[in-house]
C-alpha cells in the first residue's frame, strides 16, 4: 500500500545539549514524504521524505537565524534534508529498524531509525467544509541519534574543562500521520 505524509500532521523534532547543562529543542513542520507499508507484510516498509531546512524553529528568532546560517544548516545553499530507506527489519509486533540514507548539507550517511507503527483508522476527510471521507490514516513515530559533525554541521565553541557550546549528538523524533493513496 502506498501512503503519503499529511504535512500538517507530520513533523520532525530535534534536541541538542546547550552549554553542557540543558537541552535545546526545535522542530521542522510540514514534512513531505511517502511510504510503502502493508500491515500484512510489515517488514517491507519503505520510506522517503524531504524536509525544508528553512522551517527550522526553536521559538527563539536569533537562535533560529543562527541555525539557518552557514554555521549550521546553511539553508540558502542546502534547502532540503532527505531520508530514503534501504532496508527494514521487524523487531516486534509494531516495531522496526529502518536503515537508510540521510542527507544533510549534501552529505549522505547511513542512519537507522527505530520506528513504531501506531495503527490504522478510517477517518473523515474534510475539504471546503465538506466531509469527503472516509480516508484511511496510519500513524508512525521514529527515533534516532546522529553526530551532526558527520554532516558538516560542525560550528561550536569551547568551554572550560573540555566542554562545548552545542553537543555533537542530536536526538531526532519524527511523527508521521500518513494517508493511504487509494482511500
Amino acid at each position: 500500500m502506498r501512503w503519503v505524509f499529511e504535512p500538517g500532521h507530520s513533523a520532525a523534532e530535534f534536541r541538542a545539549r546547550h552549554m553542557m547543562v540543558t537541552w535545546v529543542r526545535g522542530s521542522f513542520k510540514n514534512i513531505q514524504g511517502r511510504l510503502d507499508f502493508d500491515p500484512a507484510h510489515p517488514a517491507q516498509l519503505a520510506v522517503e521524505t524531504s524536509i525544508s531546512t528553512k522551517t527550522c524553529w526553536t521559538g527563539e528568532s536569533t537562535r533560529d537565524d543562527h541555525l539557518r546560517s552557514q554555521d549550521f544548516l546553511y539553508c540558502e545553499q542546502f534547502p532540503t534534508m532527505r531520508y530514503k530507506s534501504t532496508g527494514t527489519i521487524q523487531i516486534g509486533p509494531a516495531d522496526y529498524e529502518v536503515t537508510g540514507n540521510l542527507t544533510i548539507r549534501d552529505i549522505t550517511k547511513r542512519v537507522t531509525l527505530g520506528v513504531r507503527y501506531l495503527g490504522m483508522w478510517q477517518t473523515p476527510w474534510w475539504e471546503d467544509g465538506v466531509d469527503k471521507g472516509p480516508k484511511t490514516r496510519a500513524g508512525f513515530t521514529a527515533r534516532t541519534r546522529i553526530d551532526r559533525y558527520d554532516f558538516g554541521v560542525n560550528w561550536n565553541g569551547d568551554l572550560p574543562n573540555g566542554g562545548i557550546i552545542v553537543s555533537r549528538e542530536v536526538d531526532i523524533i519524527i511523527d508521521v500521520e500518513a494517508i493511504r493513496e487509494d482511500g
